[in-house]
């Protein structure tokens, strides 16, 4: 509307496009260029305001393209080089002016063509002269064959150079700072085409990156593209990361470290660093293996006489030994070990929350032992102290029964001397308590409500034997299911 629509001042009654540009102008095409390397005049003595350097009156010393000379065309007289041809052109039209191809001659081109021409036939010829020596030696068969398998990877070679998509690459002032490579082949799937859903990882069109990876949740191994940001973690990457974050922690702790203004220096002492850390490293392993061992290297006979061995043990079902001797593993750190003469080892013996040896009761830990002597002065000391310490027992506090122990408990090491009848009534008892244990009721419960299980017999000891849990026993889970389907009891095996 705004370009058919003319002013009113032009008095024009109906829609013109006269009044947008010069339309009476006639377009004419600006061949004209400078001609190149023109002399017009060669003079033989130097004229006054030529170029002190080669004698020319086109151009001053200043701008003079020639080798300066040790002595100049003032001085000598000598080689005048002779007045270029200097015009000026005045280029109105917008396409001329921007022509780059303006002033070529296409001559130029044809000279270039046939040389080429020329250089590809002899190589051809001289080919040719190769393959027919080495069918003359028997080497080769068919030479017209091989000349054109070659020329057809020559072609192919040709058109992948000519495939390449190449785009202009803008630089910060505005210019174009030549061309770069395409960022994917043609025949590769789009990156936002390998998720489709609108949630994944973002595409930037005009850079044509996705930083993110737009399948995270693939296997590695699947996968074709995992994200530009992938190529910052591969390579010199992380090391140039791992020496900017060294570079910043050295400056926060006072040392004299920077990155930027001496990036030689922050990398030496990069290096530095690290060496000593790997050797710190290195010695730290060595220790661990000396001490420890090493589980890749071949076991010593020492570590193999500790492994387990073929000897026969029959064991009930509460884990006594029926028949056989029970051998137990040795450890690889040092067993039996009796300092000062003692017989047994430190914390056989325990009384009043105290350890010691039971050989002769000493309570410290690098004492000599002595025997029959100290336990007897223990128990009079003991003995005196339990005198002096007596106090009258408190109308408020129960007499609680001290626990029996040792055989008394336990039993005898087999299970001959025990009452069946008792037995049975114990496992119920057992049931019972389990049962009660199992509800959360426990709110209820008085301070001195388990008192009355203190006085254990031979017949609850083996009640709990047969009842209690032994996760260790690969029969376990089978008896569970057992259990179960029976609907007799959870834990370890029904009393037969």
């Amino acid at each position: 509307q705004f370009m058919a629509s003319a002013p009113w001042y032009l008095n024009e009654d109906k829609p013109t496009l006269k009044h947008q540009k010069n339309w009476k102008g006639e377009e004419k095409k600006e061949t004209r260029w400078y001609d190149r390397g023109a002399k017009v005049f060669q003079a033989i003595k130097y004229r006054k305001g030529a170029c002190t350097n080669c004698g020319s009156m086109s151009h001053k010393t200043k701008d003079c393209m020639e080798r300066p000379r040790v002595k100049g065309a003032k001085y000598t007289n000598k080689n005048i080089a002779a007045d270029d041809k200097i015009q000026d052109i005045d280029i109105h039209g917008f396409e001329a002016k921007r022509d780059r191809w303006n002033g070529y001659d296409e001559r130029e081109w044809v000279k270039h063509a046939q040389k080429f021409e020329e250089v590809q036939n002899l190589r051809q010829e001289l080919r040719k002269k190769e393959l027919l020596e080495k069918k003359f030696q028997g080497e080769l068969e068919d030479v017209d064959g091989a000349l054109r398998t070659e020329e057809d990877k020559f072609v192919e070679e040709e058109d992948a150079a000519f495939g390449k998509v190449k785009v202009r690459a803008k630089s910060a002032g505005g210019g174009e700072s030549g061309t770069v490579r395409n960022l994917r082949i043609r025949e590769d799937t789009a990156k936002y085409l390998l998720n489709l859903d609108v949630d994944s990882a973002y595409y930037d069109p005009k850079s044509r990156s996705m930083r993110e990876d737009p399948n995270p949740e693939k296997d590695p191994s699947e996968k074709t593209f995992a994200g530009d940001n992938f190529v910052k973690q591969s390579g010199q990457a992380q090391g140039f990361q791992q020496l900017n974050l060294f570079s910043v922690m050295g400056g926060e702790r006072g040392q004299e470290v920077h990155l930027q203004a001496t990036p030689s220096q922050a990398e030496v002492s990069f290096r530095a660093v690290q060496e000593r850390k790997k050797l710190l490293q290195k010695n730290t392993s060595k220790d661990v293996l000396e001490k420890y061992g090493n589980v890749a290297e071949k076991p010593s006979e020492e570590v193999k006489a500790l492994r387990g061995t073929e000897a026969y043990v029959e064991y009930d079902a509460s884990g006594r030994v029926i028949r056989g001797q029970e051998i137990k593993a040795r450890s690889r750190y040092e067993e039996d070990v009796h300092p000062g003469n003692h017989t047994s080892v430190w914390g056989s013996w325990y009384s009043d929350g105290v350890w010691g040896y039971a050989c002769c009761h000493q309570t410290t830990r690098n004492a000599y032992c002595t025997g029959e002597d100290g336990k007897k002065a223990r128990l009079v000391t003991n003995t005196g102290n339990a005198v002096r310490d007596e106090e009258p027992p408190s109308p408020t506090r129960r007499n609680i029964p001290v626990p029996p122990h040792g055989a008394e408990i336990w039993g005898t090491d087999s299970a001959k001397d025990i009452d069946e009848e008792k037995l049975q009534k114990a496992i119920e008892r057992q049931k019972r308590m389990e049962h009660a244990n199992e509800s959360n009721d426990t709110k209820k419960r008085q301070h001195y409500s388990g008192d009355e299980g203190l006085d254990v017999s031979a017949e609850d000891m083996e009640a709990y034997r047969l009842k209690r849990s032994r996760g260790d026993d690969p029969l376990m889970a089978i008896e569970k299911q057992k259990a179960l389907l029976k609907g007799g009891s959870k834990q370890g095996y029904d009393f037969v």
